[in-house]
């Protein structure tokens, strides 16, 4: 009894040191990896993962995992009805039990998918302010099984994370959205000078159709930065799901080609596609891939000179695949590369030449950070410039949900 009770106080003076941990960071994916770390830690088990809840929506998803394939498992959808965090949901109660297999309520996609054999399961909700966040799970006691003390532990554990998730969440939404607002005032500010000519009685019918143009243009800009801005904020808040299937390389940069040959024909510039023929699949999230190479390859046209060229390349190793967007552009000054995934950052040389949001190069590195990748550039003013994606092959496919 005397060495149960020790353990116990042991525990407790683990979450004091982890609430102290779990406050010193504000960024989401560091914060979530702290707690189901922790969770593992002081429950002694094999690993632990967490889900978040979407309310809208009413679904869970993984969003971090320990000991656990994190490409495979991110993003995976668990259902409310038919499942053991979806009963943890919504009963906003704790769960525990020594074979997952005899539970009725266990969602066994999930072991098949990643291929993690379960046995013992320890669950409790993330509630914040009456809100449920979402649910910590450990798995697999390492000795005996999941006790009343360790399930006191991680109810405590599970109420530090829910307000540091919260918190986390807040910060990272009030950061953009200053941000946000500070970039909405040069357009809006046109809008307003463009509106108030526009009544002026003196004003040329040559002009009025000029500051009409310049109207429209700025519109579908604001509106373009409106979509990006919901683009990141979602990925930067976890919010969004990877959708994984395995899919031909090649035919995803001939779409984006075809995509956008008319630009490029305006533009006088070619767009050449190699990729070896002996190219294996690549399993990944099709639409968001494409959403990369398309604001790639259109920023390697726009930013190109008159009868350049852009190639499309793709290669593989035993591990990843590297897909390059090659340019002969005007190319980007060193000092600005440091700064070139950074949100609304725009390079001052390439602003006479085009305008955009300063957003399309952080939602890229957002979608393949997202997929457990790398995105790098190399370039010289005046010689082109070269973006190279790296993304791991996979070893399995994740059903679309």
């Amino acid at each position: 009894m005397a060495e149960i009770e020790t353990q116990r106080l042991e525990g407790y003076r683990r979450l004091i040191e982890i609430a102290r941990d779990l406050a010193s960071t504000l960024d989401l994916d560091e914060l979530l990896d702290r707690i189901v770390n922790a969770a593992t830690e002081i429950t002694e088990a094999e690993a632990g993962s967490i889900l978040l809840y979407d309310s809208t929506a009413r679904r869970l998803y993984f969003q971090t995992a320990t000991n656990i394939d994190q490409q495979i498992m991110r993003g995976l959808n668990v259902p409310l009805e038919g499942s053991i965090a979806g009963w943890i949901v919504t009963n906003r109660k704790p769960m525990r039990t020594d074979d997952v297999h005899v539970d009725e309520r266990f969602f066994g996609d999930i072991e098949q998918t990643v291929g993690y054999a379960t046995k013992s399961l320890l669950g409790v909700p993330l509630i914040n302010k009456e809100k449920v966040v979402g649910v910590l799970e450990v798995l697999n006691k390492k000795s005996g099984t999941f006790s009343d003390a360790d399930e006191s532990l991680m109810l405590v554990l599970g109420s530090q994370a829910a307000v540091a998730i919260e918190n986390a969440r807040l910060f990272q939404q009030s950061d953009l959205i200053s941000e946000f607002v500070h970039e909405l005032r040069t357009p809006l500010a046109s809008l307003s000078t463009a509106t108030y000519l526009l009544m002026r009685p003196e004003i040329k019918e040559e002009q009025r159709t000029q500051i009409i143009s310049n109207l429209h243009n700025e519109t579908l800009r604001l509106n373009a930065l409106a979509t990006s801005f919901l683009d990141l904020a979602r990925l930067e808040s976890g919010r969004v799901q990877f959708r994984k299937t395995r899919f031909n390389l090649a035919d995803l940069l001939n779409e984006c080609k075809d995509m956008l040959q008319g630009k490029a024909d305006e533009e006088h510039v070619s767009i050449k596609i190699n990729v070896p023929e002996e190219m294996p699949t690549l399993e990944a999230d099709r639409d968001k891939i494409k959403q990369v190479v398309i604001n790639l390859l259109s920023n390697a046209i726009k930013y190109n000179r008159p009868n350049g060229s852009t190639i499309l390349s793709a290669e593989s190793n035993t591990t990843h695949i590297l897909i390059s967007i090659q340019d002969t552009g005007i190319g980007i000054p060193a000092e600005a590369l440091p700064h070139l995934f950074e949100k609304f950052f725009r390079v001052r040389e390439h602003e006479t030449k085009t305008s955009g949001t300063g957003l399309g190069l952080s939602i890229c590195k957002q979608i393949i950070q997202g997929h457990n990748g790398s995105i790098e550039v190399k370039s010289k003013a005046g010689m082109g410039t070269t973006f190279t994606v790296r993304l791991p092959r996979g070893a399995k496919t994740v059903p679309r949900q």
